[in-house]
């Protein structure tokens, strides 16, 4: 069986084994999506990667993203950290001041030139969320709907039943448990810190796809509130979010307004490098 190189790396901090774990297989030609699948279930984290060849001629590598259970189209944390792993190991992108991924929602540019990588986040279609969805949400996690400033339903490749609160404490104090997948998919919420603070938003994703209580921190997420902001004249400036405090994450991901475009940005630790049989 032929040997393929692989990394483990933890997205959206720079402190090792704080943010969101993710496994890459660099080496992917050959695999059947079976294959990925059952691999993906195996690491059983919340998203593993396969790093292939182009198809399209304008991207620099090709990115297919499992979860333990299923193929996403697109993600933010994979695609950072892959984009990391693939420049680690030799990719060489035609722009040196941008890479290009193409990923199951088109092509995906992840921009080199600021402080960060950052992605350019997807399109992101808003809807009003229905009532009856906001209603239970509220039940399963003890929200008092006093302390809802805005709701939608956010969809830029995954679907998002997302939420602003009035404050980051109430972001925070929410009841993770009693929200699951099934019955709830994707859920987010998000919450301005107190003038003064060194953050500017606390975010939570719970009943994330991946069957955790939790996601630790959603790029993705992130970008489809971001453009939630945006559309509301409300991103004129950089913003920083952190996401998995609860969880015992230190997550961190910049948020940067750059004309028409969000850009979601943040760091990439690398943690295991190796190879694998199958």
């Amino acid at each position: 069986m032929p040997k393929r190189r692989f990394a483990q790396v933890d997205v959206f901090t720079d402190t090792p084994a704080r943010g969101n774990g993710l496994a890459v297989v660099i080496d992917s030609e050959g695999l059947s999506t079976e294959d990925m699948q059952g691999f993906a279930t195996w690491t059983n984290l919340a998203e593993t990667t396969f790093l292939l060849p182009p198809e399209d001629p304008s991207a620099d590598y090709k990115l297919r993203i499992f979860t333990p259970g299923r193929e996403m189209l697109f993600a933010g944390h994979p695609t950072l950290g892959s984009c990391a792993v693939w420049l680690a190991h030799g990719g060489v992108p035609r722009d040196p001041l941008m890479v290009r991924q193409e990923c199951g929602v088109g092509i995906v540019e992840i921009d080199q030139t600021g402080p960060q990588p950052a992605f350019i986040a997807p399109p992101t279609k808003i809807a009003p969320m229905a009532d009856e969805m906001r209603a239970a949400i509220c039940a399963k996690v003890g929200l008092d709907a006093a302390r809802i400033l805005h709701t939608a339903e956010l969809d830029n490749g995954p679907v998002w039943q997302a939420f602003e609160l009035d404050s980051a404490e109430s972001v925070l104090a929410l009841e993770a448990a009693r929200l699951r997948y099934p019955e709830f998919r994707s859920v987010g919420f998000m919450g301005e810190h107190p003038e003064g603070h060194d953050l500017d938003y606390e975010v939570r994703m719970l009943a994330p796809y991946s069957g955790m209580l939790e996601d630790p921190i959603t790029g993705s997420l992130n970008a489809a509130l971001a453009h939630w902001l945006a559309g509301q004249g409300r991103v004129t400036a950089p913003y920083v979010a952190a996401q998995g405090t609860v969880a015992g994450r230190v997550g961190r991901v910049s948020v940067r307004p750059r004309g028409d475009d969000v850009l979601i940005g943040g760091n990439t630790v690398a943690m295991i490098e190796g190879t694998l049989t199958f």
